[in-house]
């Protein structure tokens, strides 16, 4: 069971602290939906649905690949940093240069026409964001790799409490301030908008741009001592991670893409917006994949030469599915307090509760997206990546049809459906091409039972009050606790 331990250790330590500073921004949703309406949330949306399309295509497929070759190149770690780093810093230069170039065209084809000049500044802001976000990707990686789980989690710390005392004083001291000051009218009367959506992103700016000056001693490792064969080896394991990670978001994000065009005008922004703010009461169990993924790829790869090692991926993968069931039906049983998260302004508040109906679907969703995240360790450590184009590749077409289908009639509800149904493609392919190519001895039958009853009691737990609701939250982890109890005694007593 030392396997088990060790791997929880990794989870928790470079788990937790992005826990906490996703915590911070998940706090700060009642601020964003009481400061701006629903339709001018649907913006908000509607862009970080595109950020995050770039920030896959930025990153390059290289945390993952830098892990891979850390294995891969004996005694070349510094090799390995390199040319990951430079592969980051070219693309991110490439685009940075780009977007400001094309800042015009890119704002008037997102803002369709209406407030260029706001989106030229939108794209601009985005364009920094995501190019600091990309270059910070791999020095973070090497904290990992090196140990360092302190200077990590200290890190991404800041960057949200940065992100979030900016925001504060953008969105409350500026505006409150007296504007008759000296340090009003020659510092602030100059650039600042009251109530405008721009704020919201300066402070992002400010936070991606004060993480990379944190990471300075990562990037100063950085020498142009690059493998010109290492680079082609690289590039060529990362591509197909890279389009899989785009095919990934555009599953996740690409009807907040499309949700202004599918379901145009006033209704289509107020729509989105309900949509946004709903999937952030999902966040727990999102966190909860995150911190998994952190822990596990560095793991996966750490032990994948040990001769049990495929036995400890199907035990994690049992423990993992479980783990997010009791995630998921502890957060339905508790949606009639959750949901003052979201209640924004008084006005709003019946316009944003009306989309809790699809939470439950939501964290559906992020259990799908976790076991298919446990399943991929079979491409990765095989070296058949591949398959990660073909996966998501399917995925990606499945999701752009039925959101084209079940958008424009069943609006944010068809959205989640389509999330849900795609997912459930990725699993059953990558489970399938796994079995065959890089056999893990999962235990279907269990989780196929937890799954069952895990997801019929979040569904029933959300129809209930408050009380029932964490009475059956309350059955279920009894069940686990009954069922697992020898299992769970084991680990804890593994020194």
């Amino acid at each position: 069971m030392s396997v088990v331990k060790k791997f929880l250790s990794d989870t928790v330590v470079y788990g937790l602290s992005t826990i906490l500073s996703r915590m911070l921004g998940f706090i700060m949703t009642p601020i964003f939906v009481n400061k701006f309406s629903a339709s001018v949330y649907g913006i908000f949306t509607n862009l970080f649905a595109y950020a995050s399309m770039v920030n896959a295509l930025l990153a390059f497929g290289m945390e993952t690949t830098y892990f891979r070759y850390l294995q891969k190149v004996e005694g070349g770690k510094q090799k390995v940093f390199d040319t990951s780093f430079f592969i980051t810093i070219l693309s991110s230069l490439l685009f940075l240069l780009s977007v400001f170039v094309f800042a015009h065209p890119i704002a008037h084809w997102l803002s369709e026409g209406e407030q260029v000049a706001d989106y030229v500044l939108y794209v601009k802001f985005f364009a920094v964001i995501l190019a600091a976000d990309a270059l910070a990707v791999v020095p973070f990686a090497k904290l990992r790799a090196e140990g360092k789980a302190m200077r990590y989690g200290l890190i991404k710390l800041l960057n949200i409490v940065i992100f979030v005392a900016f925001n504060l004083i953008f969105l409350f001291y500026l505006p409150e301030s007296n504007k008759h000051t000296a340090f009003y009218e020659h510092f602030v009367a100059g650039w600042f908008r009251e109530g405008w959506l721009g704020n919201v992103f300066i402070a992002n700016v400010i936070a991606s741009v004060a993480t990379l000056l944190l990471l300075l001693p990562q990037v100063l490792s950085f020498s142009f001592q690059v493998d010109r064969k290492l680079i082609n080896n690289m590039i060529g394991y990362t591509v197909p991670i890279l389009i899989a990670n785009i095919s990934f978001i555009i599953n996740e994000n690409l009807d907040k893409m499309m949700f202004p065009r599918l379901v145009p005008g006033e209704a289509g922004d107020r729509d989105l917006g309900i949509y946004g703010a709903v999937t952030k009461l999902a966040v727990l169990l999102n966190l909860f994949v995150m911190a998994f993924r952190l822990g596990a790829e560095p793991f996966f790869f750490s032990y994948a030469k040990n001769e049990n090692a495929r036995k400890a991926y199907a035990l994690i993968m049992e423990y993992f599915v479980i783990a997010m069931l009791v995630v998921m039906v502890g957060v339905c049983a508790n949606l009639d307090w959750l949901k003052y998260f979201i209640k924004g302004k008084p006005a709003d508040i019946l316009v944003y509760w009306s989309g809790l109906k699809i939470v439950p679907v939501l964290l559906l969703n992020y259990v799908l997206l976790g076991i298919y995240i446990n399943l991929s360790v079979w491409y990765k450590l095989s070296d058949q990546t591949r398959y990660a184009l073909y996966i998501s590749g399917i995925g990606a077409l499945v999701t752009i049809l039925l959101n084209f289908l079940l958008i424009p009639k069943f609006s944010y509800v068809g959205a989640a459906l389509s999330t849900t149904v795609t997912y459930l493609i990725m699993v059953f392919l990558s489970y399938y091409w796994g079995q065959r190519n890089y056999t893990i001895p999962y235990q279907v039958g269990k989780i196929g039972f937890y799954m069952l009853v895990g997801v019929g009691l979040s569904f029933l737990a959300y129809n209930l009050n408050f009380w029932l609701g964490n009475l059956l939250f309350l059955a279920f982890m009894a069940l686990v606790l009954f069922k697992e109890k020898a299992m769970l005694l084991k680990v804890l007593r593994k020194k």
